[in-house]
């Protein structure tokens, strides 16, 4: 689908390009989508390794305004595309507990490792909680491929789960998949500087086999990647299509959020959310802050992860 590509100051300063997502998708009208209706009272947890979720806090926050966002960057263990299962499960637990303390009424997984690691773990410990997790869009890259061949840019972590062997013998069909385990991208995504020599040269590391594969789709299949989608689209050629799901799981959020409102008695001791956000990371607050400003164009202070 593509991103939604209004002038809203959202993006503000914000790294955007010309990528096809997971369908063909076209500006809703605001008036007539109920996917786009204001939802207040809600507070929507949202978690990852570091800050490449919030490429899905983007596509929230465009479409839940009202909506309280709640962000962890758990980047003092970042990436987790490099870490066992067994520790992001853990990591991936205590950050829930935490979120839920804050109050959160449903939970984004906005992480392709830690969806594929520990979000059955996670529905098995919450079992009345609305959980969406995110992974890599194969189903729609396949349908949207012209020869059938399609390159899948992942984390090791990723690309050697159960869950996306799954997700190939789905949806793989008679596509050529070509899986490209890219370490070290999210490192490097992580410290915030979009175009540096280091980080043209390591996306075009990652590239290289894929254009040798000749495939003609690109599925990115972590959340870091879309904020260097200008330099993929610019290593693979005008021909190759990018494809990411962050909107997908926005409006698969706004479905459970509604469903969640909808179950509730509006108590009259609670105030409205206005729309804010909180944010918490485990690396450094201030640099979450930033780079919130810089890629968003949000203003909003982090703190430190208990």
């Amino acid at each position: 689908m593509n991103a939604d590509e209004g002038k809203s100051p959202l993006f503000a300063g914000a790294p955007r390009a010309p990528v096809t997502f997971d369908t063909h998708y076209t500006m809703p009208d605001r008036l007539s989508d109920p996917s786009l209706s204001p939802i207040g009272g809600v507070r929507i947890g949202v978690f990852d390794s570091g800050v490449g979720g919030l490429s899905v806090l983007r596509a929230l926050r465009e479409r839940m305004p009202e909506a309280e966002l709640l962000y962890v960057a758990d980047s003092g263990y970042a990436p987790y595309g490099e870490k066992t299962d067994a520790f992001v499960v853990e990591r991936s637990l205590a950050i829930a507990r935490f979120l839920l303390e804050q109050g959160a009424d449903l939970l984004v997984v906005a992480c392709n490792t830690a969806t594929a690691a520990a979000v059955h773990a996670l529905r098995e410990a919450h079992p009345s909680l609305p959980i969406v997790g995110i992974e890599p869009g194969l189903k729609p890259a396949v349908a949207l491929s012209a020869r059938g061949r399609v390159g899948v840019m992942a984390t090791t972590g990723t690309l050697r789960s159960a869950r996306f062997r799954q997700l190939v013998e789905r949806h793989g069909g008679q596509a050529q998949v070509h899986l490209q385990p890219c370490p070290g991208l999210a490192a490097a995504i992580e410290t915030g500087d979009l175009d540096t020599p280091a980080l043209r040269e390591l996306v075009e590391t990652f590239c290289a086999p894929l254009r040798a594969a000749e495939v003609d789709t690109v599925v990115l299949g972590c959340t870091h990647y879309p904020f260097v989608a200008p330099l993929i689209a610019q290593a693979m050629g005008p021909a190759v299509t990018l494809v990411d799901t962050s909107e997908a799981v926005a409006r698969q959020t706004v479905r459970l959020a509604t469903a969640r409102l909808a179950g509730r008695t509006p108590s009259p001791h609670t105030s409205p959310l206005a729309g804010g956000m909180r944010l918490w990371s485990s690396g450094d607050p201030d640099r979450l802050s930033s780079t919130v400003h810089r890629w968003l164009g949000l203003e909003a202070q982090a703190s430190r992860l208990p």
